[in-house]
């Protein structure tokens, strides 16, 4: 398990939250690395308490190559963790994306 306190812990311990032995086969979270260097996170959202919630759109940049941005898509992109969720589904996926040193 990952350290207590930090955004991996949360997100751990909301995953857990949320396996009811049918979501976590539907759904869940997917973490790849971008070639800029950096990675992206999707969240499914979709059989949530989050689902259908307004998130309002984050960007910090505090230089071209340190940044993080994070919003709601209602479907991943083609080509950015596709198998994130099914084909045609709609369901609102957040996507975080991050570059550069923490």
């Amino acid at each position: 398990m990952a350290e207590t306190g930090g955004e991996l812990s949360w997100l751990e311990q909301w995953y857990r939250a949320q396996c009811d032995g049918d979501w976590e086969h539907e759904w869940g979270v997917r973490i790849a690395t971008l070639d800029n260097p950096g990675w992206t996170v999707a969240i499914g959202l979709e059989e949530t308490t989050l689902s259908g919630q307004p998130y309002e759109r984050t960007d910090i940049r505090r230089s071209d190559s340190d940044w993080v941005m994070a919003t709601v898509f209602g479907r991943c992109l083609p080509g950015v963790l596709r198998s994130a969720q099914p084909r045609g589904s709609a369901a609102p996926v957040p996507r975080l994306g991050y570059h550069g040193e923490r």
